[in-house]
């Protein structure tokens, strides 16, 4: 990713979206070109002079204190996404060489103690992913929750490529365009904290040459948190599932997360989830989307 680049869009995006008012400023200076904020406007905001403001907006953000961060993180209004985000450009700015989160390869799987740990998940549907949002491993509710994305032909099974590339998440997903919108936002600012990972920057080059729908958003700088809430997905053997979602990182594991969907006790879609172990059971469905993993 570059990292110039990077900044300079990002920042003025943030900009391009707030207006005078909001900010709180009296807009002077005639007629507006732009909607959003001016250079001098967030410089003034910010408390910083306005030649070197447009230096940071520039792309340079090497060696800028945290504080200039800050000020210029609530100059722009940025949520904790945002504000992580801009710390993470500037920290690649000052450092060169390699990720300092390596994904490691989905193609390894797990360590046994972590297959044993999503095993020993029964009623939930678990998965561990890594920062590129491949499925690296899952328990038998995971891989049938997801039973779609395994019958596709990308190898590892992943969520950008099911997304944009395949039909069956039209339906599968209730909503499908805030899910998109989602899944380009968490991808995003997993590049922003790995900007020389490669796995990463592969998967971008090909969502953006096969989906227009990727590109657009790609090209919206919108970044988002992803650990906990609530996703509805139309599954086609159960129905509906409202399920809600924590994320925990593993620390041990290095750019892998932990995620569960657990039910509301004595919802509907705890009956639903219910009916898929059975489903899963019957179907061996584990099994089948382990060996479609070996086979990529």
């Amino acid at each position: 990713m570059d990292n110039r680049a990077e900044v300079r869009q990002f920042l003025s995006s943030r900009r391009a979206r707030i207006t005078p008012e909001q900010a709180g400023l009296e807009p002077y200076g005639g007629r507006r070109r732009v909607p959003g904020l001016r250079r001098e406007e967030v410089s003034r905001l910010a408390g910083v002079s306005v030649e070197y403001y447009t230096r940071l907006e520039r792309g340079n953000l090497a060696g800028v204190s945290d504080s200039v961060l800050d000020a210029i993180a609530g100059a722009l209004e940025l949520d904790r996404a945002e504000h992580d985000h801009l710390y993470d450009l500037a920290r690649a700015a000052t450092t060169s060489g390699r990720t300092r989160r390596p994904a490691g390869s989905a193609s390894k799987g797990v360590r046994p103690v972590l297959q044993h740990l999503l095993d020993a998940i029964t009623g939930a549907p678990a998965f561990i992913g890594n920062n590129r949002l491949d499925i690296v491993a899952a328990n038998t509710l995971g891989y049938a929750l997801y039973s779609d994305m395994y019958r596709g032909t990308a190898r590892p099974a992943n969520h950008s490529r099911f997304i944009f590339l395949d039909p069956r998440s039209q339906n599968f997903y209730t909503d499908w365009n805030s899910a998109a919108s989602a899944n380009v936002a968490i991808l995003r600012r997993e590049a922003g904290r790995n900007p020389h990972d490669k796995g990463i920057a592969e998967l971008v080059g090909e969502l953006s040459m096969r989906s227009d729908d990727f590109r657009t958003r790609w090209a919206a700088h919108n970044v988002r948190r992803h650990y906990s809430g609530t996703k509805l997905f139309q599954h086609p053997v159960v129905g509906l599932l409202e399920l809600d979602y924590q994320v925990l990182e593993l620390d041990e594991e290095p750019g892998h997360t932990l995620t569960v969907y657990p039910a509301v006790p004595g919802s509907h879609s705890e009956e639903a989830l219910k009916l898929l172990a059975s489903w899963a059971a019957t179907e061996d469905i584990a099994r089948t989307a382990q060996a479609h993993s070996r086979t990529r």
